[in-house]
């Protein structure tokens, strides 16, 4: 096991984010740390949003009350802020329930929403911001209508906006409650049109199971795996690399115990054409959360995996975004970066994405631009 010295003392040579890495998969080293080094450590869980997680950690394994007062008073606040962000979703949830009640759309939940209302260990301690919705594209309007009229308006207002997402993107534009100020995303695909990679959402509706007593459902446990895998490497721009890889890895441990789940995993990421995005999520769950992956899975999954040096860029990309996250180290920014041109590239065709690039960068010019004093 890893020791406090090593974890903490010796921090000056780790990134925070490889740190942390080490406390979650070891919580126990957490006990032998001095106040000096939790002055270290608390803000370093807080900046990546995984407080909550500690505490949950820490609590499971009985482990909370060995922790120092004061301490333990910062433990249990994240912990209460976890718990109030699982009630406002599922508020919000069943609120748009209600809004959804007169209509025949059954919407699945995605991501944080799903965790929590699925009660999937990963929802322990996590913070959620939004709520994620996947519908049929029939039944986009049904629902954008019916959601409209109980309180929710769409937060992108402008032409472009709204072109943008209403025919090349995956979602419609989010939708915020006037009053409560939360955020629904609504899906009809868990790709953007646009994106280089195909997926076919039938079969994913079709699949999706039930959550007791309410009128929505989840990805099955073979789609909730891949859209966490697209979500962080095919989809995303790693903004929140440590969380999404955490998510993933403990959805892995969790169904991973099920019967012939691997077999049906790598099945279902060749049906949907989402081999690539698996590969990488299982390769650097595995690297840096030492994820238990079966070597047959390995196997079939680098059939379809990136060619060496392809293979060599995203290793050293993830690597230093992971190792070197300090926003100082130029090495590290210049991983990002190409980590988010990355993420567009495959969002979008070279031309459409020229376009849509120079736009945004047309209106962050616009809106730097100091306006003349009116008399």
């Amino acid at each position: 096991m890893l020791t406090a010295k090593m974890a903490i003392i010796n921090s000056r040579h780790k990134s925070d984010s490889i740190i942390i890495l080490q406390v979650l998969l070891n919580p126990e080293i957490l006990l032998s740390l001095s106040l000096q080094e939790w002055d270290r450590m608390l803000p370093i869980a807080r900046h990546f949003g995984v407080l909550g997680s500690l505490q949950t950690r820490l609590a499971e394994r009985g482990l909370l009350e060995q922790v120092p007062s004061p301490v333990r008073t910062h433990l249990e606040a994240a912990g209460i802020i976890a718990a109030d962000h699982e009630r406002m979703i599922r508020w919000e949830v069943n609120r748009i329930q209600r809004a959804l009640a007169d209509t025949r759309v059954t919407p699945i939940l995605l991501k944080g929403a799903a965790y929590v209302l699925a009660g999937l260990p990963c929802a322990r301690g996590r913070l959620v911001a939004d709520v994620d919705l996947l519908v049929s594209r029939e039944q986009l309007p049904l629902t954008e209508q019916a959601l409209h009229s109980h309180g929710w308006v769409t937060v992108k207002q402008n032409v472009y906006d709204q072109h943008y997402y209403r025919r090349w993107m995956h979602e419609l534009p989010p939708l915020q409650h006037r009053l409560r100020g939360t955020i629904v995303d609504v899906h009809h695909n868990i790709l953007p049109q646009t994106n280089r990679l195909k997926v076919n959402p039938l079969p994913l509706l079709a699949d999706a199971q039930p959550i007791a007593e309410t009128s929505l459902r989840v990805l099955a446990p073979v789609d909730m795996v891949l859209h966490s895998a697209v979500h962080t490497f095919q989809d995303g721009d790693l903004a929140n690399y440590l969380r999404d890889l955490l998510d993933f890895h403990e959805l892995l441990s969790h169904f991973g115990k099920e019967y012939d789940f691997w077999n049906l995993l790598v099945q279902r990421a060749y049906a949907l054409n989402l081999v690539r995005p698996l590969y990488y999520a299982v390769r650097y769950s595995r690297c840096f959360l030492r994820t238990q992956i079966p070597p047959a899975t390995m196997t079939a999954l680098k059939q379809k995996g990136p060619v060496w040096p392809v293979q060599i860029i995203m290793d050293a990309l993830v690597g230093q975004t992971l190792y070197n996250n300090s926003s100082t180290h130029w090495e590290a920014t210049i991983a990002r970066r190409l980590l988010y041109l990355r993420s567009h590239w495959l969002r979008m065709p070279p031309l459409l994405l020229s376009r849509h690039l120079l736009y945004k960068a047309f209106t962050r010019l616009q809106s730097h631009v100091v306006q003349p004093h009116q008399p």
